[in-house]
């Protein structure tokens, strides 16, 4: 099973709480988790992009990096680790993003990838006179197919006449090309979503929810591989879970509810009012799940929360999931929650045995 680690670029990580820890992005702050990440054998990172928080006391999100330019400079401090960027495809046209995606294959010989934002929260595109209308929320994934399309054949031949409903190509050309291929990463939770990323991505992030339950994630990595078989094309399922560790269960379990008492309740109640605007999304989407999941807890992700022992029982049952190629970890504190998984909880894992001890 493959480990990424999904990079804190906006102030306090996963977690929507007044009472978990609070920190600001930075470059060092992503660079010293990314050193730990080599360090310790993971295999990718990738940074989010978000252009607006969601406020409240936590002020959650509303300090946020940018993707690509993090991970520029993040391909030039390491040697090893594979590195994706996000792109909120309506803020960019695709065949600057493919030259910078280029580039950054250059800084990074060949370590580089494209995460695809479609965008569900108006209010980031609205602020710069981006949103293009409610209509985007029913065709966002025939305008993400388009970019996808447009990225690829810039990066495989090197020009594009792409003629669609939304781009339009003429002669346009890209050069240097990248020396290996760009891989491309969707998020797509609902059907039609899980439907892009079979048709267009390398790899999907599924989603679920809940504490110390893995086997929720089957469901979704069945979906993904179906969509996949029906395409011919072949699609690595990723499961995003954060990581709360601690010497017993009951410690970490402290922890947990510790932060649970200073949910952000304003600030997810902004987040589900954007989530509200799109009035047709399915129950398995992202913006579905944050309108469903009932009582409020500081994040929507799938928690593993419990001894050294029991988180690394817990992330090798996830190994054991059918078609499920990998997971993408955050973590409470990640500085502190790096250490941990490096030092006490992979050494305890069947299913990273493979991993070499740090140096």
């Amino acid at each position: 099973m493959d480990v990424g680690v999904f990079l804190p670029i906006g102030n306090n990580g996963w977690l929507i709480s007044t009472t978990s820890p609070q920190y600001m992005p930075s470059f060092e702050l992503n660079r010293a988790i990314v050193e730990k990440a080599e360090r310790y054998g993971f295999e990718f990172a990738l940074s989010m992009i978000k252009l607006r928080g969601f406020g409240g006391p936590s002020e959650y999100w509303d300090h946020n990096l940018e993707s690509f330019t993090l991970m520029a400079g993040l391909a030039a401090v390491t040697q090893r680790i594979r590195l994706f960027a996000s792109v909120a495809v309506l803020t960019i046209p695709p065949a600057i993003i493919a030259r910078m995606a280029s580039t950054i294959d250059s800084i990074s010989q060949g370590r580089f990838g494209v995460n695809i934002v479609s965008g569900w929260q108006k209010a980031e595109y609205e602020q710069m006179g981006l949103w293009p209308g409610e209509g985007y929320f029913a065709r966002r994934y025939e305008y993400c197919s388009e970019y996808v399309q447009v990225m690829r054949d810039l990066w495989t031949e090197g020009r594009s006449d792409f003629q669609g409903d939304f781009f339009q190509m003429a002669d346009c050309r890209l050069s240097p090309r990248p020396s290996a291929p760009v891989q491309v990463i969707a998020a797509g939770q609902s059907g039609r979503g899980m439907r892009f990323a079979a048709e267009h991505a390398d790899y999907n992030f599924i989603s679920s929810t809940g504490i110390n339950t893995p086997q929720t994630i089957a469901p979704h990595a069945v979906r993904l591989k179906a969509e996949a078989a029906r395409t011919g094309r072949r699609v690595g399922a990723l499961a995003l879970l954060m990581i709360i560790a601690d010497e017993t269960d009951a410690a970490a379990m402290a922890k947990w509810e510790h932060y649970k008492a200073g949910t952000d309740l304003e600030a997810l109640a902004w987040r589900d009012a954007q989530a509200a605007a799109d009035v047709k999304s399915e129950a398995t989407s992202t913006v579905g799940r944050f309108l469903n999941e009932g009582a409020k807890q500081p994040t929507a992700m799938l928690r593993l929360i419990g001894s050294y022992a029991t988180v690394a029982r817990l992330l090798d049952e996830c190994a054991a999931t059918d078609g499920l190629q990998g997971v993408m970890l955050t973590f409470d504190d990640f500085l502190t929650g790096m250490e941990q998984f490096g030092q006490r909880i992979q050494p305890l894992m069947t299913s990273r045995s493979h991993v070499l001890a740090p140096i």
